[in-house]
């Protein structure tokens, strides 16, 4: 069976013009409304009514008047435009998403922060893309905000100090009260969780505790810290990891400090975003939930 051909729409800004003038029934007018001239009006609704086959305005001396055509299509003509004025307000009203840029190693401590965020700001959405770099070019990527780490980052960039770096050994309980770690030296029994590709942390760490175990260099290495804090949790090693970060770990007892020590690193997080650049207030109410989420921290 042969398809029959589909017919084309009428085009959009003709049924808007037969809109308009039919509410005045009047060129001229429907012309000044519309901010165009009478001939466009008028050639407009002859191209329509070309194609649709039937005419839709009586032309009288006195004016236009609807046809019983026009009278029978005015109405869903409204509601056409209607439904496209609701929908485009919809969604204009709908908040934009703040971009946000953040390293996957704070992860573990934003991720949670920014669901509560969510839960107490719905009016507020954020979007969040974690990366394996540590900085941001506001220049080149387009986001509204990033959590950036290292050294201070105060070339282009609005910076709020979140919180420092600071190193110190974790791991299960089951492995802290079965093989116990109450000195350095028994360090020696354990394997080294590593949470990059080399030793730094580690070597960091136990330079300043002034202890030497032979087995850091036997370890197993992994991408990210989240991912060797979930080994260590499981009672795999000892991992090596960011305090500031792991704070609900250790409030929950999926993990423990064998040891009190913590290392500064001399590097920090910080919430940043493009100096002399617009700032809108949902922004700027989400750095400071933020900052009194790290503060918290800190005092912790």
């Amino acid at each position: 069976m042969a398809r029959l051909p589909m017919k084309r729409p009428p085009p959009l800004p003709a049924l808007h013009t037969f809109l308009i003038t039919a509410k005045c029934c009047n060129f001229t007018r429907a012309a000044e409304a519309m901010h165009i001239t009478q001939g466009a009006v008028s050639r407009q609704i002859s191209g329509l009514e070309a194609h649709l086959g039937y005419r839709l305005f009586n032309r009288q001396a006195r004016g236009l008047s609807l046809t019983a055509q026009g009278r029978e299509l005015l109405p869903r003509i409204e509601q056409v435009f209607s439904l496209i004025e609701e929908a485009v307000d919809q969604v204009n009203a709908r908040p934009r998403a703040l971009q946000i840029k953040a390293p996957t190693c704070i992860s573990r401590w934003l991720l949670p922060r920014l669901m509560q965020w969510q839960k107490e700001r719905p009016d507020v959405p954020v979007q969040l893309t974690t990366t394996s770099a540590h900085t941001v070019d506001f220049r080149r990527e387009d986001f509204d905000a990033a959590v950036v780490f290292g050294a201070y980052p105060g070339d282009t960039s609005h910076v709020q100090h979140l919180f420092d770096e600071q190193l110190t050994p974790v791991c299960s309980p089951s492995l802290a009260s079965g093989n116990p770690l109450s000195r350095l030296a028994d360090l020696e029994r354990h394997m080294l969780l590593h949470p990059t590709l080399d030793e730094r942390d580690w070597t960091l760490w136990l330079k300043a505790a002034r202890a030497k175990p032979g087995n850091i260099e036997q370890g197993q290495h992994f991408d990210t810290m989240d991912l060797a804090m979930t080994v260590a949790s499981q009672g795999s090693g000892v991992a090596i990891g960011d305090w500031s970060l792991i704070g609900e770990d250790l409030s929950a007892g999926r993990l423990v400090m064998p040891f009190e020590l913590k290392v500064r690193t001399g590097a920090a997080y910080y919430f940043v975003h493009p100096r002399g650049a617009s700032v809108h207030s949902p922004l700027l109410d989400l750095l400071d939930w933020l900052s009194l989420q790290a503060a918290e921290r800190r005092i912790g």
